[in-house]
């Protein structure tokens, strides 16, 4: 199990955060073999790799801006991914070196995107089943580095898996379309493929997805709260189909009761009163 701190976004990453969320780690009762581990120290090796890919022709300069590209999403019938967001239609992918280089001229900064081919992606996920997407449903050519010089994720975690060796990826269903691309990516670079594993997500009653507005959510919210770290693993344990009733529970103890097959496909909705249902528990 090793522990990644993916920080290269300077708009999200701060010390505090990182310091979080160790803290709400090891007061659940999960560890870790390796790590933390930080993507920030590893700017050197996303350059070299990112370069190689463009010097074998796969990569081209995107000029489009946010705005632009926000459009794209409100334009009508545009074409979406899964996830909601827009497909990428290739503005860019033909501009000529002229073309380039004019916009160049006018101050603006490209974003490098990985020119994908149309093939499809098909890989069995441990809780998803089987799965066969093709890169366009996956929104076509996406970003390997933004216009302002941060890392894509896409790239920064398929170079990270595979300086880790890491074999097998558990992660939330909302981004089970990423999978596709970093298994492009895996190909370029002539890396062996993890396990995948993409699990549903725990939702509030209304079915939205947890978020700010949920503070009294939080891990450190509810420590403060009062409520123990054993009561929310059980009542999570519970509702992943690992326990018969929701009960007390450290990850330890779950440990044996573990199995893949036992998850549910369906996104987790939590009672309108979750905080109190936890209190009760412990």
């Amino acid at each position: 199990m090793v522990l990644r701190l993916e920080d290269i976004d300077p708009e999200r990453s701060r010390p505090e955060f990182a310091e979080g969320i160790l803290r709400d780690l090891r007061w659940l009762g999960l560890d870790w073999d390796e790590g933390p581990h930080e993507q920030s120290a590893r700017l050197d090796a996303y350059a070299e790799a990112l370069a190689r890919l463009e010097q074998a022709g796969h990569v081209y300069p995107c000029f489009c801006t946010r705005k632009e590209l926000r459009s794209l999403a409100s334009a009508p019938h545009a074409p979406l991914v899964d996830d909601g967001s827009p497909a990428y239609p290739g503005t860019c992918r033909n501009l000529t070196l002229e073309q380039r280089g004019a916009l160049l001229r006018q101050g603006r900064r490209p974003a490098l995107r990985l020119r994908c081919a149309d093939m499809a992606e098909s890989f069995h996920d441990l809780v998803a089943g089987p799965q066969a997407m093709t890169l366009a449903d996956c929104g076509g050519d996406f970003a390997l580095r933004r216009s302002d010089g941060v890392f894509a994720y896409q790239l920064a975690v398929v170079l990270d898996d595979i300086a880790l060796g890491v074999t097998q990826v558990v992660r939330g269903n909302d981004i089970l379309t990423s999978t596709p691309r970093q298994l492009h990516l895996y190909r370029l670079l002539g890396a062996p493929v993890p396990q995948y594993a993409h699990l549903p997500l725990v939702l509030d009653a209304d079915g939205e997805r947890l978020a700010k507005r949920h503070q009294s959510l939080t891990l450190a919210a509810l420590r403060e709260a009062g409520v123990s770290a054993a009561a929310i693993t059980g009542y999570l344990a519970w509702r992943a189909g690992l326990l018969d009733a929701p009960c007390p529970a450290t990850p330890q103890e779950l440990l044996t009761a573990f199995d893949f097959a036992r998850l549910p496909r369906e996104p987790v909705l939590l009672p309108v009163d979750i905080a109190a249902v936890l209190a009760r528990l412990g």
